[in-house]
């Protein structure tokens, strides 16, 4: 019996576009100039310096901006180095901005490339000076050609005129950042930016947003940008509508979807560790983010209040306003883990008065808490979404009310009713049927809340990584299990504040 092909990742991108008028390329040339310096590139990271490096028939550049999005640990690096030797030995650029979201990844950087320069006898010669203290981190070379690292988190680099200038860890780049170095850069004869990371964080990745939005737009219109070169590997992942047999769109778990991704693996990264990593992430999203290159990537409208406008919320404000019995109680956990909500919904005259009962961080406190409030104010649900985070609070949650005699008070809503009740808090704030006391973690969830598809329907999501959104979800289950619940129980317990 023959073995089974081992497998190796695709070394062409999902989704690529790139100016289609240019003369020559210099990448050759870079990748030879690498292999010397003992650099040897996949096919990959060669074709993505032939296309980058593209010049017109005026000498300039074909792509102004080259765009590489790529899971972590596939190479980027090799691409960074080849370009930034090239742009010193060969081009003559007579300054390299290398800037990295923090300066210990741009340290990382500078060490790799100077090894790379001083292990090369006939590069190391050109050598003049390579600094590297607490004022600058910088390669120059006889002939006045300079490589500096910089962190953009510290604004070091504000007003600094590269003509090359390297942004890694792109998916954390927003307009400040951008504002600081497109200025400079207008009187540069022959200026290229090269951005570098991973799939969208959310709102951190504004500027990789824009360019990934530029390259979708050219490739549904069928005309290549004129100016970005843009490379991203990544899967198209199943949605909800998919059925089991659905072949149009990419599994977590598909060996064939980790190659499509991931270029480098079968040559750095191995099938088996994938294999185990995807075991050890679970069904969290960090592992089709992470290798799989499934990202959040912000619009080009205001990012904030995107759902529910901010005026409209502050309207609902109600300082005075309490419940009246009986109450509904929900839980709900963020994603890490890292934070979590008990959230109650009741009356309060015409409307449903929504409040967060309590939020701390983790998730070790929920169930004593929420006890505790169930013993004090007797409610007529407790709500709690078992295909989410707090899922997996379940159990002792359950355990504690049987205990207390309770066990039917656990609702645990199914899919469509999510959407329902993420629907039917639109349309109560809209109607003016809620009131709050204006909390906090209550408006900043809100504010940084966007919306996910569930069926026909949509629930929350959150935007960027560090947007907590577990009050608003809590207080939206709280809402729908009051409406549940609140017309089948006795009246008369008294009011929850």
């Amino acid at each position: 019996m023959l073995a089974e092909p081992e497998l190796k990742g695709a070394q062409t991108p999902r989704l690529f576009t790139a100016p289609t008028s240019f003369l020559s390329s210099s990448g050759q040339e870079a990748v030879e100039l690498a292999a010397m310096a003992g650099l040897h590139l996949f096919p990959w990271q060669q074709h993505v310096l032939d296309v980058g490096m593209r010049e017109r028939k005026d000498g300039k550049w074909a792509s102004f901006e080259c765009c590489v999005n790529v899971p972590r640990q596939n190479g980027k690096g090799g691409i960074i180095e080849a370009r930034e030797l090239a742009g010193l030995f060969l081009l003559k650029e007579h300054l390299i901005v290398h800037s990295a979201h923090e300066f210990k990844t741009s340290r990382v950087a500078f060490q790799r490339i100077q090894s790379l320069i001083l292990g090369t006898p006939d590069l190391r010669k050109r050598v003049k000076r390579v600094l590297n203290n607490t004022t600058e981190t910088s390669i120059t070379l006889v002939t006045g050609q300079s490589l500096q690292f910089i962190a953009r988190s510290g604004g070091s680099g504000r007003g600094w005129t590269g003509d090359c200038n390297i942004l890694d860890e792109d998916m954390i780049l927003g307009d400040d950042a951008m504002g600081a170095l497109m200025p400079t850069m207008s009187a540069v004869p022959n200026p290229q930016l090269w951005y570098l990371g991973s799939a969208g964080i959310g709102s951190p990745s504004v500027q990789l947003a824009r360019l990934r939005r530029r390259a979708l737009a050219a490739l549904e219109s069928g005309q290549p940008d004129p100016s970005l070169a843009y490379f991203e590997w990544s899967v198209d992942p199943h949605n909800d509508e998919c059925s089991p047999m659905c072949t149009d769109h990419d599994g977590s778990d598909d060996p064939l979807s980790w190659a499509k991704a991931n270029p480098s693996l079968g040559y750095l990264i191995s099938p088996e560790f994938v294999r185990n990593e995807r075991a050890s992430l679970g069904t969290s999203g960090i592992f089709e983010r992470e290798r799989l290159g499934v990202g959040s990537y912000p619009s080009d409208t205001e990012d904030t209040w995107r759902i529910i406008a901010e005026d409209v919320w502050r309207a609902l404000a109600d300082g005075t306003s309490s419940m009246a019995d009986p109450v509904a109680f929900a839980v709900d956990v963020t994603p890490e883990r890292s934070h979590a909500a008990i959230c109650a919904a009741g009356r309060s005259g015409e409307a449903v008065h929504v409040e967060v009962v309590d939020h701390r961080p983790g998730t070790g406190w929920v169930v004593e808490r929420l006890v505790e409030l169930v013993e004090k104010w007797e409610p007529c649900a407790v709500v709690i979404d078992p295909g989410g985070p707090a899922g997996s609070l379940i159990p002792a949650v359950r355990k504690e009310l049987e205990l207390l005699g309770l066990p039917d008070l656990l609702i645990e809503p199914k899919t469509r009713e999510i959407a329902g009740a993420s629907g039917q808090f639109f349309d109560a704030v809209a109607s003016q049927a809620i009131v709050h006391l204006d909390q906090a973690p209550l408006a900043t969830a809100l504010a940084g809340a966007d919306k996910r598809p569930v069926g026909d329907g949509w629930a929350w999501a959150r935007r960027g990584v560090s947007v907590d959104i577990s009050p608003l979800v809590g207080c939206t289950l709280a809402v729908w299990g009051h409406a549940e619940r609140a017309d089948v129980e006795p009246e008369g317990a008294p009011n929850l504040w």
